[in-house]
């Protein structure tokens, strides 16, 4: 009797558990997850080579600098200091179209 008992109340759970799993398989993945995470050592070798090409830029531009210094050219321009460019007749824009004509229309009542 007592078997009769938990039956009738652990049968039903069961089958109620069952349906709610098979309904809910319809809309997303009931499957255990995959838990293979990326490695991170990509991302880690990937920063390191940005640093290191970072590195290699910073020194070729004060490399460059430096040439620039010792080629006694001023690398403290401004646009005073630079030749206004030459005018071409093609530079020129074309003049504006000309304005619309708007007529009043009178509406006889």
């Amino acid at each position: 009797m007592l078997y009769k008992g938990v039956l009738k109340r652990v049968l039903p759970f069961f089958l109620t558990f069952a349906a709610g799993l098979f309904i809910a398989s319809f809309f997303i993945s009931i499957a255990a997850p995959s838990f293979n995470f990326p490695r991170r050592s990509h991302k880690h070798r990937e920063t390191r080579q940005l640093r290191i090409e970072l590195e290699r830029v910073r020194r070729e531009n004060a490399d460059l600098r430096r040439q620039l210094e010792e080629a006694g050219m001023n690398t403290e321009w401004t646009i005073k200091d630079l030749p206004a460019p030459p005018v071409f007749e093609t530079d020129v824009p074309p003049p504006p179209p000309p304005p619309v004509k708007r007529h009043r229309v009178l509406i006889d009542r």
